[in-house]
């Protein structure tokens, strides 16, 4: 088995009970825990408005959330690891994934979008690189990722189980090759999949066994409720709901409830969002 991966550190200093979790819960599909968050995106839609209308920007609320969320786990370490065959692993690199459709309708198909996260980067970065990803990912009708499934989803069953059962070897030993997972958003720090652009709420969604994916998030769509503020007044508030689920072997719910705050704040304060993802946030996480 490998000691090292060119994607991942190797954990080695963990206490007992994380050194057996992977051997009582090897699979990742039964270590899922999930929730709901509700964050309140009254002022980031008004910023993002501001901006956009006076700066020409094309911001836009699935491209704050990319940020916040790459900021958050940039500042909090345990939500980019992952385990594979049966070791801890820290990712390296930040890398957030999401599928666009190339139109909106029924018929048409899904490409899958893959960025790495950059420590300087800030909401205008992010921005930038997703709309001109998906621009050019559209323009040519996929990218090689999608090819290549194109292909191998024509094989034979048999053949199908053959590689297959190679993969799953190749990831459990470390051995996986770069070109078969780079780009795939099952190897991905989390995959984010925006439904409120759809019009839809924010379901639960399974992770899965291969791969090093240990997070998935579902963002809904923005509804309009009146709440209680903290100066007593109600007032008329833009919410959203996220759903998240995650690999509770690799940070228990406390560290996961606790860097959901950097993501509440970042998103309740969207000038925050302007500093680069690995700038401290005024968050008690401690």
């Amino acid at each position: 088995m490998a000691r090292t991966r060119k994607d991942a550190n190797w954990i080695r200093d963990l206490d007992g009970f994380h050194s057996i979790v992977p051997y009582v819960m090897p699979k990742r599909t039964e270590a899922e825990i999930s929730s709901v968050e509700t964050f309140d995106v009254t002022e980031l839609l008004a910023y993002l408005r501001r901006r956009n209308e006076a700066e020409g920007t094309k911001l836009k609320l699935f491209h704050a959330f990319c940020t916040a969320t790459a900021r958050t786990i940039c500042l909090r370490p345990k939500m980019n690891i992952f385990i594979a065959g049966r070791r801890f692993w820290q990712r390296k690199d930040i890398t957030l994934s999401f599928v666009a459709k190339q139109t909106f309708n029924d018929e048409a198909e899904e490409v899958l979008m893959f960025l790495k996260a950059e420590p300087d980067m800030t909401l205008d970065d992010v921005s930038k690189l997703i709309l001109g990803d998906v621009d050019r990912v559209r323009k040519n009708s996929g990218n090689d990722l999608d090819k290549t499934m194109q292909f191998v989803g024509k094989l034979p069953r048999f053949v199908l189980e053959i590689l297959f059962a190679g993969l799953r070897f190749f990831e459990y030993h470390g051995i996986m090759p770069e070109s078969l997972s780079r780009g795939d958003p099952n190897y991905s720090t989390v995959l984010l999949s925006n439904l409120g652009s759809i019009g839809a709420g924010a379901p639960y969604h399974h992770l899965s066994n291969y791969g090093t994916c240990s997070i998935i998030v579902t963002i809904g769509t923005v509804r309009r409720e009146w709440r209680k503020m903290p100066d007593g007044t109600e007032r008329e508030r833009d919410l959203l709901d996220a759903a998240f689920t995650l690999d509770e072997r690799i940070a228990d719910g406390f560290y996961f409830a606790k860097s959901v705050r950097i993501a509440k704040y970042l998103l309740e304060h969207p000038e925050s969002l302007e500093e680069p993802i690995s700038a401290p946030v005024p968050v008690e996480v401690d």
